[in-house]
């Protein structure tokens, strides 16, 4: 890999990857990535979130996050992000939520993670991006893009998602079919969770197999005051990884949720755009901007309803 072009910053997080990660996808230019290669958490890449937040992060989670080693380490090139039933500073849960804010982040390309994820009543794994400043306001005016998310007693289902329109409760947000894994398999064995964003389009992947396309959201930075499409997702955004326990997505565990559970990653990886049009997933006509109304087809899959979780109501 050429790195003559990077910012010393970027040459430092990449020089543990060079060995590890391809180099270009389709096309595209492998921008930025880590393949936990390096025996620990490089902090040049990731920080941590800690503590339950304001209310569960919004969403009443019960987890206590912590950086401790305990929660989230990395051996074997592989980067484990594991949720403990215990007594920690007043919770009875704790678990890790890792971001790259102010460390990096990026306009349109693909983003992609390869990972497995825990099983049982109350887990909340979650693969998303946040913008990294809230051009159009508080949450979820500046836009929200769940690229994987689980719910831990449904193993064989994820969801992609797309959060907009304006500031909470003004917020709108993307209803989708979700994925539904054949049937032997599951999100608790490893699959490539993607997404692709250009200008006007945001496609999700598993394995490269493409579920579901977006074409239509809206920004309002205050009622009655909507900013022009493709706002917001015509901005820069980070990279947030956590396992969440409880809250309002997943419902709180049962006395058969066994702990510790964990999430593993092997790579995140992020590249730019491509020069080939954007693909979709049999894409519906577009419908009017202003409206909260989506633009969702999916591919022959067994449908999937959800409701999509809004676990941004507290900023991160």
């Amino acid at each position: 890999m050429t790195l003559w072009f990077l910012p010393p910053v970027r040459i430092a997080v990449l020089a543990c990857l060079i060995a590890g990660i391809e180099q270009a996808r389709a096309g595209r230019q492998l921008m930025w990535g880590d393949d936990f290669s390096c025996g620990t958490i490089n902090t040049n890449n990731w920080i941590f979130d800690s503590g339950n937040g304001n209310g569960g992060w919004g969403n009443r989670e019960l987890e206590y996050y912590t950086s401790r080693p305990e929660n989230v380490y990395v051996t074997n090139g592989m980067l484990h992000v594991v949720a403990r039933k215990e007594d920690y500073q007043g919770k009875d849960y704790t678990s890790a939520k890792l971001k790259t804010r102010g460390l990096f982040s990026q306009k349109y390309g693909r983003f992609e993670f390869y990972a497995r994820l825990p099983q049982g009543k109350g887990y909340w794994p979650a693969l998303w991006m946040m913008p990294e400043h809230a051009v159009y306001g508080r949450w979820a005016a500046s836009g929200e893009i769940d690229v994987m998310e689980n719910k831990g007693d449904d193993p064989e289902k994820i969801f992609g998602t797309i959060h907009f329109g304006g500031e909470s409760p003004h917020n709108a947000q993307s209803h989708n079919p979700g994925f539904q894994f054949a049937p032997g398999d599951s999100a608790a064995n490893f699959h490539l969770y993607a997404v692709e964003w250009s200008t006007n389009v945001i496609s999700w992947y598993v394995d490269n197999h493409l579920y579901e396309t977006q074409t239509n959201w809206w920004s309002a930075s205050n009622p009655g005051n909507h900013n022009p499409y493709p706002a917001p997702f015509n901005q820069p955004f980070y990279i947030i990884m956590n396992l969440a326990i409880g809250g309002n997505f997943s419902g709180n565990p049962d006395d058969k949720t066994v702990f510790p559970g964990e999430m593993q990653i092997k790579y995140v990886r992020v590249y730019g755009q491509t020069d080939k049009a954007p693909a979709t997933a049999n894409a519906a006509s577009k419908s009017d901007v202003n409206e909260s109304v989506r633009n969702t087809t999916a591919s022959a899959l067994q449908p999937v309803n959800s409701s999509g979780s809004a676990r941004s109501l507290q900023f991160p």
